[in-house]
């Protein structure tokens, strides 16, 4: 399995110091979100240049890093239809400049029909759920004129919440260009954090034949509800229904870690390793070194 992690974890840097900052902690991979983790590129349009995306591309491909998923996480479903236009558009900027990149995937979660992406109890209503398969749909149709895909992620509080909705959209959408990337514990809440085992398994089942990259984290217990921390901080993940899939069926799947920094890394990499070798065992795998 290949380890990685959010480059802006590490700051906002220029890209030959942000890929050396990620390398030095044996991490092979990233998700890079250019107006997070790149200095001077800023959140509009025009910004993304092959230029740019060229050089960044080369930065990395020295360290020995992929640029495995470029982010970009606008909200699909913004209330306001001109906004909602122009963050859809940025997201195709994106998908225009992700081959530069050296990248095939942009990745996005699935929208909240508030504008600054908190939980309302509309994203529950099949509207909300209209509108999100118009938007990845759409989406979807300017991945496949770029050579490229779409990365969805669910997450409990949005629109698409659980891997049965997830499939509903995938199925709805159409397009093998929609992608899944994976974060188990963002489809934890306060009434399922408890069966976590069982929401993996189910989102495996469902999903699990168009996932491309996995993203992995720990989480503890505030007030009965799930809080995201990193792996091996947190103490309540149980990750080895993921981790066996992997093991069994991608096991050159890319796995970016998540609320981790310079300091924590080599924390959550040993945590995860323990884990994936305690997973290879089991499935006849080599044991990581």
């Amino acid at each position: 399995m290949r380890i990685g992690c959010r480059a802006h974890d590490f700051g906002r840097l220029p890209p030959e110091a942000l890929a050396a900052a990620v390398a030095a902690q044996g991490l092979t991979c990233v998700q890079l979100a250019p107006a997070k983790a790149l200095p001077d590129v800023a959140w509009r349009a025009g910004e993304l240049t092959p230029a740019l995306a060229s050089r960044t591309a080369a930065a990395f491909a020295r360290c020995g890093v992929e640029i495995a998923v470029l982010g970009c996480y606008v909200n699909p479903l913004h209330p306001n239809p001109d906004t909602r236009r122009e963050l859809l558009s940025l997201f195709k900027e994106h998908l225009q400049v992700a081959s530069d990149f050296g990248c095939g995937l942009v990745a996005l979660e699935t929208g909240s029909v508030n504008a600054d992406y908190s939980p309302s109890p509309a994203n529950r209503s099949e509207a909300a759920f209209d509108d999100a398969v118009r938007s990845f749909s759409e989406l979807a149709e300017a991945a496949e004129a770029a050579g490229v895909a779409v990365g969805v992620e669910a997450v409990a509080s949005h629109v698409v919440s659980t891997p049965a909705k997830l499939r509903r959209l995938l199925d709805r959408a159409g397009s093998p260009r929609l992608r899944v990337v994976l974060d188990p514990v963002n489809l934890l809440e306060a009434e399922n954090w408890t069966r976590q085992a069982e929401v993996y398994r189910e989102a495996l089942s469902l999903v699990g034949d168009r996932v491309a990259v996995l993203h992995l984290k720990d989480f503890a217990v505030t007030d009965g509800a799930p809080r995201p921390a990193a792996l091996g901080r947190g103490g309540r993940v149980d990750l080895a229904p993921v981790l066996e899939w992997a093991c069994g069926c991608r096991p050159d799947c890319c796995a970016l870690l998540e609320e981790i920094d310079a300091a924590t890394a080599g924390e959550s990499v040993r945590a995860l390793a323990r884990a994936v070798d305690a997973c290879q065992k089991l499935t006849g795998g080599v044991e990581h070194e």
